[in-house]
């Protein structure tokens, strides 16, 4: 007796099509013990694990599979197979093997995990399963109930939920009816972005410039570093760059989905991600937790920030070796991971957004508070961040402590919609710009042959710009750097020509002097 089963396994960021195929002969009647279950095809102890699931369930579902030896191969064959989701396609293989299921699934994809009981519990990548198998022109697709509104986001697919292994074969063998989710995806999408957050800029009182830098950063997609004493406001403002950032796309977020889809972060009622992720990790953060890896595959804190905000609070905490696997990340905007059993790249378009403190104690440079720290605890200190690291952060602002009496009597400050209007109209400008380079979408993505016709100052911004080069020795990076924020400010005035005030003020973000820090700070 011989069944196939399609179903679908997880590599990287794609859903790898896997053909089940189980040979079933009766066990002898004279056999002792267990009959035979052999599983071929790069299965890993996740799937050869299945066994003992599938088996289970299948009994406790009361269907009767009679004393098999079997053999189940997962192609193809030269692919590692991992995963629990292969559970569901084994069992209806054997269904049909023994007659048990009188229908031909050839048109339909399954997968999902079996609990002992029979249930049908969900599994990571539903999403990109699902995408998958419209691309392969299946008819149906059946997942885990808690899956069905992420896989049900695909349209030109039947898309099924199941709580049961019985339910199922009921379903499949015609005596119990199913229905298949029906979404208005683009309706849902436009309804869920309509909810507000209640971090708003409004409530930030003073930091005038760390204000605007803000807003250039937003504007732009630049990377920014925060730096001053404790309680200035860094963390606060941090959490309020999601509300001036433009809306998600719907291809944005798609391809967010896929990611929390992937680690398996996705609520069973989430269809989409609809707001950009702000993901804020520990500074005791491991290196693979960062960027990604692990024994199995799992995507980082840098692509769960895709299309969002990556914040780093107390940034010179973070250990020397997880700050500078950023520094590739920063520049490609997509991570290579290559490991022993697999490679894979994720995306990891994101904004960066860095907070630390001038010096161990906090106070260096505070006008209330003495700071306590010497000079060499200082440089020690502010060096735990390499020159290469701190050259891709655009703007680099220091932040003092605004008085109480300014925090008591000042109005509140402009809304975040407000900074929100000017953000989107200096971004659309951006998609005019660049809407025939493919994967370019804002300034700061911008390659050098673009910096040449899109940012090129007038005379008297090139005068400022080479004598800022001299002054502070700056990289050819930071040159660079420092021309794609002046497009970005000149793009928030609604100009297309580039000028000296331009040109001022993205050099007034790059003051920060290595070599004098715990001096001239």
């Amino acid at each position: 007796m011989f069944a196939q089963v399609h179903s679908a396994a997880l590599c990287g960021m794609q859903a790898l099509p896997i053909l089940v195929e189980v040979n079933a002969n009766f066990a002898p009647d004279n056999a002792t013990g267990d009959p035979m279950f052999l599983m071929v095809g790069l299965p890993d102890n996740a799937v050869r694990e299945s066994r003992q699931r599938v088996l289970s369930a299948l009994a406790n579902s009361q269907l009767h599979v009679p004393r098999l030896m079997v053999t189940a191969n997962f192609a193809p064959a030269d692919v590692r197979k991992e995963g629990s989701g292969l559970d569901l396609p084994l069992a209806i293989a054997l269904l049909c093997c023994t007659n048990l299921l009188k229908t031909d699934v050839g048109d339909t994809l399954f997968v999902g995990e079996l609990g002992l009981d029979g249930s049908v519990r969900p599994v990571k990548g539903a999403l990109p399963i699902a995408i998958e198998a419209r691309r392969k022109q299946f008819r149906r697709l059946v997942v885990p109930k808690d899956n069905i509104r992420e896989a049900g986001v695909v349209n030109n697919i039947e898309v099924y939920g199941v709580e049961t292994l019985r339910e199922l074969v009921e379903f499949l063998n015609g005596n119990k009816p199913l229905e298949p989710i029906r979404s208005n995806t683009r309706e849902e999408f436009a309804r869920a972005q309509e909810s507000s957050s209640d971090l708003d800029f409004a409530d930030v009182k003073g930091q005038e410039q760390a204000r605007r830098a803000f807003e250039v950063a937003a504007a732009g997609g630049h990377n920014l570093m925060l730096i001053g004493s404790p309680g200035c406001g860094k963390s606060m403002m941090a959490k309020r760059m999601p509300g001036i950032l433009p809306q998600l796309t719907m291809a944005e977020s798609l391809e967010t989905t896929q990611i929390y889809s992937i680690a398996g972060k996705l609520h069973k009622d989430t269809s989409l991600i609809t707001q950009r992720p702000f993901r804020s990790p520990h500074h005791t953060i491991s290196d693979v937790a960062l960027i990604g890896g692990g024994a199995n595959l799992q995507p980082g804190e840098i692509s769960l920030a895709h299309n969002g905000v990556l914040f780093l609070d107390e940034f010179p905490e973070y250990s020397r070796s997880a700050l500078e696997t950023l520094r590739q990340p920063l520049e490609d905007r997509q991570i290579t991971i290559s490991r022993a059993k697999y490679t894979a790249t994720l995306p990891c378009n994101f904004m960066l957004v860095a907070a630390m403190n001038p010096c161990p104690c906090g106070y260096y440079n505070d006008p209330h508070r003495a700071c306590t720290c010497t000079q060499s605890q200082i440089q020690k200190y502010m060096s735990r961040i390499s020159g290469p690291l701190l050259d891709r952060i655009d703007l680099q602002i220091e932040l003092t402590p605004v008085p109480l009496e300014q925090l008591q009597a000042a109005p509140k400050g402009e809304s975040s919609a407000s900074i929100r209007e000017r953000v989107v109209r200096a971004r659309a400008r951006q998609t005019e710009r660049f809407k025939d380079a493919p994967g370019i979408h804002c300034n700061a993505q911008m390659t050098a042959s673009m910096i040449e016709r899109y940012a090129r100052p007038d005379k008297e911004g090139r005068e400022a710009l080479a004598l800022a080069m001299r002054r502070q020795n700056l990289s050819a990076r930071a040159y660079e750097r420092v021309l794609k924020m002046a497009r970005t400010i000149a793009d928030l005035a609604g100009r297309e020509q580039i000028n000296f005030d331009d040109v001022s003020e993205a050099v007034g973000y790059r003051t920060l002097d290595r070599s004098n820090w715990g001096e001239t700070f």
